[in-house]
């Protein structure tokens, strides 16, 4: 695991900068129901030599239909490993940001796969597939060991942050909000 320093913020921001959406997507979420962002995650070597793993993805995110004190808070699902350094950080930030309240999120993962060559050529070599496919649905994420699940979550919360203001004039135009 990459280490950071012991500051709790300064760790976070050290970790949220270290991992990268390399190919975003331009989709944003439904403002009601769920929202299915598939990924493809590539995550470094634990140590030099080792080999690099992808983990092909999905993050559902689902927005309740009606809004009770019990779904007040954002729920997150399969991010990380149990005791994992910032899952009760992340957790605890999030519930905080009005645009993740009542939202749930669940990361469903293949097994990874191994591969001996470096991020950069997994990186390279999946973007010209889905390239060929003309897939424009699939982000690619990188992360270093260790980092695999502030990855998807900063692709999750960068899909939330881009989508907000399109859901709130969805939402205003359907009634559900005063007019500005």
């Amino acid at each position: 695991m990459a280490s950071f320093p012991f500051d709790p913020e300064a760790s976070f921001r050290a970790a949220w900068d270290a991992v990268a959406i390399v190919r975003p997507v331009p989709y944003t979420l439904f403002t009601f129901g769920e929202s299915e962002l598939p990924y493809v995650l590539v995550v470094g070597a634990s140590e030099p030599r080792q080999p690099v793993s992808i983990t092909h993805g999905e993050v559902r995110i689902t927005r309740p239909l009606i809004i009770t004190p019990d779904n007040a808070r954002p729920e997150f699902r399969h991010f990380f490993e149990e005791g994992e350094a910032f899952a009760g950080m992340i957790d605890f930030l999030l519930a905080r940001t009005a645009a993740f309240r009542h939202l749930q999120f669940s990361n469903l993962q293949q097994r990874p796969e191994l591969v001996s060559d470096s991020v950069e050529e997994v990186v390279s070599r999946i973007n010209r597939k889905l390239d060929a496919q003309d897939e424009d649905r699939v982000a690619v994420l990188t992360a270093p060991y260790g980092l695999g699940g502030v990855a998807v979550l900063k692709y999750a919360a960068d899909r939330v942050l881009q989508s907000a203001p399109g859901n709130i004039q969805e939402l205003r135009e359907r009634g559900f909000l005063p007019e500005v």
